[in-house]
């Protein structure tokens, strides 16, 4: 049970960031599977919430969509979505939103729009759902997306959710409240804001990962904190339960949910 690859350090190191209690809004995919995982495990209170409208949602399986029929009848209660953001999101009670991206820059700001240019695009991404309304209005945002040049950017084809805008106090300035972006965890590291410009920059890498690599697969001068520490190691019972969940995910749907 020790032996473990990079995608479940990455959704363990993720789920790790959720306090238990927190009220989490939740996106569909990676987000889902380490927002569920916590649930599973250190933060049995964690309360989940989904676009659609389902509060307190606890799925056996991870669900497809945010229309998932399993969400909605585990759920504590359903309400509107409109319900959701404006009395939810916008009215300050979403503590974590908890996003996953197409493209990330240094500053946190998440592109799931376009690859290229906007009109004439090479790619044409799902869309922005909720994504900029969370990233937005939650008190903290974590990212979790698998790390490489063509995810992690200089410079975004297109800014589809803000996090600290072009670093500093930029976010400040354009009105939104909440911290923003306050870590992005990959395959690879986890990244938090460095005090004052708001950049990226590494603070932790996961079990046999090297700088060299981090370096490689970033298309921006990634830089290290003073004090770069090692991620724990998913422990036995982590990885129980996300492999249990990723298990019965497969035999309803037939996939495990949440790679891409």
């Amino acid at each position: 049970m020790s032996e473990f690859n990079t995608n479940e350090m990455m959704t363990v190191a993720a789920a790790r960031r959720l306090g238990n209690g927190s009220v989490c809004f939740v996106g569909i995919g990676l987000p889902s599977k380490a927002a569920n995982l916590a649930r599973l495990t250190h933060a049995p209170e964690v309360v989940l919430i989904y676009e659609s409208g389902p509060i307190g949602a606890k799925p056996s399986v991870l669900p497809l969509s945010i229309g998932d029929g399993e969400l909605a009848e585990t759920a504590d209660t359903v309400v509107p979505t409109g319900e959701i953001f404006r009395y939810w999101l916008q009215g300050g009670r979403i503590d974590v939103g908890f996003l996953g991206a197409a493209q990330v820059d240094k500053y946190g700001n998440i592109n799931t729009t376009v690859i290229g240019d906007y009109h004439a695009p090479k790619v044409r991404l799902p869309g922005a759902g909720g994504a900029p309304e969370i990233a937005g209005s939650a008190k903290k945002v974590l990212i979790i997306l698998k790390q490489g040049h063509r995810t992690f950017v200089d410079k975004l084809a297109f800014i589809t959710s803000v996090g600290h805008g072009e670093g500093g106090d930029h976010r400040k300035q354009l009105g939104l409240p909440g911290e923003g972006p306050v870590a992005i965890i990959t395959d690879l590291c986890i990244m938090e804001p460095e005090a004052g410009t708001n950049e990226f920059i590494v603070t932790s890498l996961h079990p046999g990962v090297t700088r060299e690599q981090v370096i490689e697969n970033t298309g921006w001068h990634i830089r290290f904190a003073d004090n770069v520490t090692t991620t724990e190691a998913p422990t036995a019972t982590e990885l129980a339960a996300l492999r249990d969940l990723e298990a019965r995910t497969a035999a309803a749907h037939g996939q495990a949910g949440g790679e891409e």
